[in-house]
């Protein structure tokens, strides 16, 4: 009985904890974001109103995204980051979040499936992200089909490195992309399906 109590519990931690926090960033940021712009929205409308900066912020960022979707918008945006960059510690920061953002938000784009590669020794294995298959000239001169595989570091997963594979030496995964980052942002502690996920299924 105090077993199955106690599977319960810890059942229920695993729903709730990361709704609980999740909804906790999302409220967070919409109070942090919303007291920043509310004295303009105030000054402008001569009233405030709750959730309207936020929703002047999503209008914004849409707009942003429609900007560089085009070549002059991207190249003003280019021509703004780098005249930012050349600033020492703001150049550390923007880079370090960029590359995070990109990492987090692209990563579905950018990379077609998951797969274990045998690393640093024989019987040892680490996950890899398959971005295609190698140049022509690769698999030519190794006479292999050669994939292109990104393997990051944990748990920073925007540093890491790419190792030209042959495809019958890598370990075919059926997790998506974006369990295997949770797999690694997490060192592991999250992983796409638990004893608890299958107990309960």
């Amino acid at each position: 009985m105090f077993v199955r109590l106690r599977n319960y519990f810890i059942a229920g931690l695993v729903v709730l904890v990361p709704l609980f926090a999740t909804l906790y960033i999302v409220w967070f940021l919409f109070d942090f974001i919303d007291s920043i712009l509310r004295p303009f929205v105030t000054r402008f409308f001569g009233y405030s109103v709750v959730g309207l900066s936020f929703l002047i912020m999503l209008l914004l960022v849409l707009l942003v995204g429609a900007i560089v979707s085009h070549t002059i918008g991207r190249k003003w945006i280019e021509f703004f980051e780098r005249t930012l960059c050349k600033i020492p510690l703001v150049r550390v920061v923007h880079s370090s979040i960029k590359q995070a953002s990109s990492a987090l938000l692209m990563q579905k784009k950018e990379f077609k499936r998951v797969v274990l590669v045998e690393y640093p020794r024989k019987g040892a294995y680490v996950i890899g992200f398959v971005a295609g298959d190698s140049a022509e000239e690769i698999q030519e001169k190794t006479a292999e089909h050669t994939l292109s595989i990104f393997i990051p570091t944990a748990p920073n997963p925007t540093s890491g490195f790419l190792a030209m594979i042959p495809e019958k030496d890598v370990v075919q995964l059926d997790m998506s992309i974006e369990d295997g980052f949770k797999t690694i942002i997490t060192g592991g502690l999250v992983t796409p399906t638990s004893k608890i996920e299958k107990s309960m299924q």
